[in-house]
């Protein structure tokens, strides 16, 4: 089968399109025929050596790719709740990748896919949807309250927009001058511009702070604390920069709790609660762009330097009808 794989840490150009041995699931397992993988920040990260927290974890040959959809080709003998030509949508086994025509992975970790979406749309979403709904949770969003969602225009942040929209809550979006109209047209109540002057003077009464954005700012962190109710919750995705004494002394002026996500979440259920928002049309998946798998380089470079908006796809084989 063909997947992509790095031998070298660098830029786009160490991917590879090459053969190598189709996986054989275990026990608990399924192996799933891909149609498509989504393109994340986390991608390019690891080709190019890692962060801290990935750094140990990285051995070379490395495969890459965070989510994917496909159909189920087979299944492991302790699997239940799966069938072969099933539809599905997940996560693969940690660093073992979904630029792939096949991948082995744990049954817990996929779930239905939405049936209202394309294999180039449900692949596309799976690990930045669950990092948005483990988000919200954490930050207790329920109807009325008022979530602050910074980096609201990027993958985690558009859906956080719809799933907090979905609960009931009152959702304020940041993101640059550019995207403004792109996280009004998702659903935010009211969007600021985090580039303004004025940033820190627009924010008010928060119940909980959600920051989806890739990029770290300590002085930003503490401008949206300083806006947080009493018993409020500031909750990040940004698990490589801790929370600082400066910002855990603040917070606690306000017995509000600082929150870093975690993977400790039942995957396949929160997908398939995220796929009943999605059917039942309270949730729109927007993708920017669709690769094929051979211009996976090209995928990359638009991604770090920016240069489209909504969620990216890496088409890994056509749908015949």
């Amino acid at each position: 089968m063909k997947a992509i794989r790095i031998h070298e840490f660098g830029g786009p150009e160490v991917m590879r399109l090459v053969e190598v041995e189709r996986p054989e699931p275990l026990a608990d397992e399924i192996l799933v025929k891909m149609y498509a993988s989504g393109i994340n920040p986390a991608d390019y990260i690891v080709r190019q050596g890692g962060n801290e927290l990935l750094k140990p974890l990285l051995k070379l040959p490395l495969g890459l790719g965070l989510d994917g959809a496909g159909e189920v080709e087979e299944i492991g003998m302790e699997v239940t709740g799966f069938k072969k030509g099933d539809k599905v949508y997940g996560i693969p086994n940690m660093l073992q990748g979904t630029y792939a025509e096949f991948i082995a992975a744990k049954a817990k970790q996929f779930a239905i896919m939405p049936n209202n979406l394309s294999f180039n749309e449900a692949g596309a979403i799976p690990s930045c949807a669950l990092m948005a709904w483990h988000g919200l949770d954490l930050g207790n969003v329920s109807i009325g309250k008022r979530i602050l969602i910074h980096g609201a225009s990027g993958g985690i942040g558009s859906l956080a927009i719809q799933f907090a929209k979905a609960k009931g809550a009152y959702v304020i979006g940041t993101s640059s001058r550019l995207n403004l109209e792109l996280v009004k047209q998702v659903g935010a109540d009211e969007v600021i511009d985090y580039e303004d002057e004025n940033f820190a003077d627009l924010l008010h009464d928060i119940d909980a702070v959600f920051d989806a954005s890739s990029a770290f700012n300590e002085e930003t962190r503490m401008r949206m604390a300083r806006a947080l109710n009493n018993d409020s919750s500031f909750v990040s995705v940004q698990l490589p920069y801790p929370f600082s004494k400066d910002l855990l002394d603040l917070l606690a002026t306000k017995h509000a709790e600082a929150k870093m996500i975690t993977r400790d979440i039942d995957v396949s259920r929160t997908l398939a609660d995220i796929a009943k928002l999605i059917e039942s049309g309270k949730v729109i998946i927007r993708i920017g762009k669709v690769y094929p798998l051979e211009n996976v380089a090209e995928a990359h470079l638009d991604l770090e330097t920016k240069r489209t908006q909504g969620k990216l796809a890496l088409e890994i084989r056509k749908v015949h009808s």
